[in-house]
């Protein structure tokens, strides 16, 4: 049997067989591992490229936006560099946050992103960046090309989240820093210095 180009005959690999976007780095390609409706932690499984429950959420708090990682990314010491208190990177995909104006209800989704942003996050001494961005051809949020253009509240949910989210204790959130949000410029160097950590890492 003959297939049609391009075919992927088996499914390709969330994190290793998917593009990084059409226009990195400022437009990028989105895997959603989360939606802000789950009540479930997902996280991706490196070996087979599945989602795979990792967790019901140990707290009350949801993601406020879509949730998931960049293709072809990686944290190593590129990303490290550009947070000076790091003593390493996480190691994982760059994670990104996509707002969207509707409501996108299902995880292994594939989104367009529009890098606006990002937050510094420190988790336990590791550079682990969280990429701001709006869903490409959205609509309501076509006018915004910096996070500080967003409104105030949404940043705050999202830097709220990410300090709780596996805490549930004082004890346990003191563990994770996040400084004020950077802006796109920023945001464009962290996914450049992912992208090249990748590289050095996986290869081309």
């Amino acid at each position: 049997m003959s297939f049609p180009q391009p075919f992927f005959r088996w499914r390709p690999h969330p994190w290793h067989g998917l593009e990084i976007g059409p226009q990195p780095p400022s437009i990028v390609h989105a895997y959603i591992e989360l939606t802000p409706f789950d009540r479930v932690k997902y996280e991706l499984d490196k070996k087979t490229g599945y989602l795979r429950v990792d967790r019901p959420n140990r707290t009350s708090a949801f993601a406020p936006t879509l949730y998931g990682f960049i293709p072809k990314t990686f944290c190593g010491k590129r990303v490290k560099a550009l947070m000076p208190e790091a003593s390493d990177g996480d190691r994982d995909p760059l994670d990104i946050c996509v707002i969207s104006e509707r409501a996108i209800t299902n995880p292994e989704t594939i989104v367009n992103a529009r890098i606006v942003g990002g937050l510094p996050m420190l988790d336990q001494g590791e550079a682990d960046d969280k990429i701001i961005a709006v869903l490409e051809n959205d609509q309501m949020w076509s006018g915004v090309n910096d996070v500080s253009e967003l409104p105030k509240v949404l940043v705050d949910r999202l830097r709220h989240y990410f300090s709780v989210y596996k805490a549930l204790t004082p004890d346990e959130a003191g563990r994770v820093k996040i400084d004020a949000a950077y802006g796109r410029e920023h945001a464009e160097l962290v996914v450049e210095a992912a992208i090249a950590d990748y590289i050095e890492e996986f290869g081309e």
